[in-house]
Order: C-alpha cells, then sequence, then structure tokens
C-alpha cells in the first residue's frame, strides 16, 4: 500500500516518538510499574551515553580539531547563535506562547547538533561529509557537559532550572558512561561502527522509553491539561522562524568567514539542526518529569521540522550547486 505523501515527509524516529507521546497520554501505568519503568528508564540511559562513547572514534575527533573555521563555526552556531535565539523567544509574551513552551525551546537551543541527519543531508547536497561527521562528532562530545551547563545556567532564570539531583545524574548517567565508553573503544568501537542497526534499535528504544515514562508521569500530574491546538500551531510557527534563522545565519556567515561552497553545506546542515536522541534522554535527567515532557513538545517539533525543511534545501543545493536561496 502507499503511503499519502504527507506521511512518507515523516521522518521515521519523530513517527515513533509521536506514537510513544500518544501512548504515554492514554495508557495509564499503575504506581509499581511506573517505578519498575523508572529504573529501566535509568538503565537505558546509562547504555545510551556509554554507546556514545564507545562508538566515537577518538582519533578522528581530534583531527577534525585541526579545521578550526569550520569547526568553531560549527560550534559557535550550536551553542552560541542558537542559544541567543532561544533567548531571544523569552520576550514572547505568554498570549503568543506558553512559558513552558519557551522554556522548551530555550532547552532545544542548547542541545547538541544532529549526527545522522546531518551527515546524510551534507552527503546529499555535494558538501563537506568528513567534516560535518567531525563536527556533529564533537558537538555531541562536547554536549554532554555544555548542553547541562548551559541548562543550569540559562533555565535556571526562567524558573526551571536544573532539578535537586540532576548533578549527581549528569555524573552518574551521562558522564560517567559516556567516559567509560570512550575508555573501551579502541575494543569495541570498530564492532559497534560496522553493526550500525544494534546501536540503532538501542538508541531509538532508549528514546521511546524516555518519552513514553516522561509523558506519562506528566500527564498524571495534569502537566498538559494546558495545551490546545492553538498553541501547538504558534509552536510550529516559531520552530519555523528560528530554523530559518539559523538557516540564514550559517549560509551567509560560511560565506564571510570564507568557507568554500562544501564547509559552508557542512556548517548549513550541521549548525542548523538539534538533536532530539540526545535532547530527549537529557531531559529526563535534567528535569523533574512535568517540566521534562514540557520540553519535549518544542524539540519533537523541531525536530521533524528540520528534517522535512533541510531535506528540500540538500536536494536543491545538490541540483543547483550555489547558493539555495
Amino acid at each position: 500500500m502507499r503511503l499519502p505523501a504527507w506521511l512518507r515527509w515523516l521522518d521515521p524516529l519523530t513517527a515513533m516518538i509521536l506514537v510513544a507521546l500518544v501512548l504515554g497520554l492514554l495508557v495509564p501505568v499503575p504506581g509499581g510499574v511506573a517505578a519498575g519503568l523508572d529504573t529501566v528508564r535509568t538503565a537505558a540511559i546509562v547504555l545510551l551515553f556509554f554507546l556514545y562513547g564507545a562508538r566515537m572514534p577518538t582519533r578522528e575527533v581530534v583531527d577534525g580539531l585541526r579545521r578550526f573555521r569550520l569547526q568553531g563555526s560549527m560550534l559557535a552556531a550550536t551553542y552560541v547563535l542558537f542559544p541567543v535565539l532561544g533567548l531571544a523567544v523569552q520576550l514572547l509574551p505568554d498570549a503568543v506562547l506558553a512559558p513552558d513552551l519557551r522554556r522548551g525551546l530555550l532547552y532545544l537551543s542548547v542541545l547538541p547538533s544532529t549526527v545522522q541527519s546531518s551527515v546524510v543531508l551534507t552527503s546529499v547536497a555535494r558538501g563537506n561529509v568528513a567534516g560535518a561527521i567531525t563536527g556533529a562528532t564533537i558537538s555531541n562530545v562536547l554536549g554532554v557537559l555544555l548542553t547541562p551547563l548551559l541548562v543550569a545556567g540559562l533555565l535556571g532564570a526562567t524558573g526551571a532550572g536544573l532539578e535537586g539531583g540532576a548533578v549527581t545524574g549528569i555524573l552518574l548517567q551521562l558522564l560517567l558512561p559516556f567516559v567509560a565508553g570512550q575508555c573501551v573503544q579502541p575494543w569495541i568501537g570498530a564492532w559497534l561502527r560496522a553493526h550500525g542497526g544494534l546501536t540503532r534499535v538501542t538508541d531509538r528504544a532508549a528514546i521511546l522509553l524516555v518519552v513514553f515514562t516522561s509523558v506519562n508521569e506528566a500527564h498524571s500530574a495534569g502537566a498538559w491539561d494546558h495545551l490546545t491546538v492553538g498553541a501547538l500551531a504558534l509552536l510550529l510557527v516559531v520552530c519555523g522562524v528560528l530554523l530559518a534563522a539559523m538557516l540564514v545565519l550559517t549560509w551567509r556567515g560560511g560565506a564571510l568567514l570564507g568557507l568554500d561552497r562544501a564547509d559552508r553545506v557542512a556548517l548549513l546542515m550541521c549548525g542548523s539542526k538539534k538533536s532530539a536522541a540526545t535532547g530527549l534522554p537529557m531531559a529526563a535527567v535534567l528535569f523533574a518529569p512535568a517540566v521534562a515532557a514540557s520540553v519535549a513538545l518544542p524539540v519533537i517539533a523541531f525536530h521533524q521540522l528540520q528534517i522535512v525543511v533541510c531535506a528540500v534545501l540538500a536536494r536543491r543545493l545538490a541540483r543547483t550547486g550555489s547558493d539555495p536561496s
């Protein structure tokens, strides 16, 4: 059976996340089962960040740092320009966007870049694939530390800073597993990279478990009772404006920095994206369930939007070989 055109645009991960979200809203979980799922969720996050560290080649990351202009511009886009836009969103009145959704967009703005989709779309657009791999990888390595620090500094000012036990969670669930993975990377990294299907299953299972449990807990606490269709529509509009701004800034900024076309494409694709695969599990560690669920919505919405828009841009760049505008 041929899928409708709008469904063919839907990213598979986003489709699965939406299913998990709906199940979290509709399927009640008894207290004892919920406690067990919470333990399983913690174990899944630890495994997820261990595998992140274990499959990232340390040598490639170090070598990639030598391309200072490209890597520096990617990091500046991800951890400076985007957070500035996230802070600008906080100026919107409550009548335009609810405070919890604004905080969710601020959280989105401090996440690392995607890896897989950035690299794939850079390749489609005939950009610097090696630079995209290195830039996205470095973004995620640094994100293990930078994202929690930026959350503490920026979201703390909005009244939704780190949960009480978040520092311990960052160390035990995010940083320590990642470092342990890097320690064993020389022995198991090549095998993990050769069996990408296994790690994709692990990644997606952890993300879906995080979404289901966080949404279920938040729904039980009444965290989403105030959401309306209109609020979700406005969220998509703001996500679209953020994405458009980052696409323009990265493409034009690459030209001002004197990057060649291939590097500009890599900057465009890596610097404009945010990782749901990293952001959703991190939210479960950094925030209380009600806050984690509210910040998840902007992450999910932006994730799907960036895939669709950047896929169109990549095809246009591949055809024209020049400016996407």
